[in-house]
C-alpha cells in the first residue's frame, strides 16, 4: 500500500522540495516554543508594496475598459460596479475611489491576464 503523505489537496508531501519546507517551518516553531529571539535565529525581512493607486481620468477609465473589449455593462459587472458608476467614470461626474483605480491598473498592467479571466468567467445566455 503507498503511504505517501498528502496535504489537503492531494499533493505529496514527500517530495524533497516539500521535506525542507516543513524541517524548516518546524524549526521555526520550535523556536518559538523554546522563546528565541526569532530575530537572531531567522532571517526576517519586513515587505512593503509601493503600490499608491493613481487617479483615474475619464480616459484611463476608458483605456481600461477597452483593453478588455468589454461593454460597460461587462466592465461594471467585473469591477463590482454598477453600469451607471462606470459611465460616470468616463463622463468625469466623479473619479473612481482608489480600489476601482488599483484595479484598473493591473487591468493595463497585464491585459492578456485579464482578458482571459474575462473570457473564461463569461457565459453566454440564449
Amino acid at each position: 500500500m503507498d503511504q505517501r503523505r498528502t496535504d489537503n489537496r492531494g499533493e505529496d508531501m514527500s517530495t524533497p522540495a516539500n521535506r525542507k519546507t516543513i524541517d524548516r517551518l518546524r524549526t521555526f516553531a520550535e523556536a518559538l516554543d523554546s522563546n528565541v529571539v526569532v530575530t537572531e535565529k531567522f532571517t526576517c525581512k519586513k515587505v512593503v508594496l509601493d503600490l499608491q493607486p493613481q487617479p483615474f481620468s475619464p480616459e484611463m477609465v476608458q483605456k481600461a475598459r477597452s483593453v478588455l473589449n468589454v461593454s460597460q455593462s461587462l466592465f461594471a459587472e467585473f469591477l463590482g460596479v454598477s453600469p451607471s458608476t462606470i459611465r460616470d467614470w468616463e463622463q468625469g461626474r466623479y473619479p473612481p475611489k482608489n480600489l476601482a483605480c488599483r484595479f484598473m491598473e493591473e487591468i493595463i498592467r497585464d491585459p492578456e491576464y485579464w482578458t482571459k479571466r474575462v473570457q473564461q468567467s463569461a457565459k453566454v445566455i440564449a
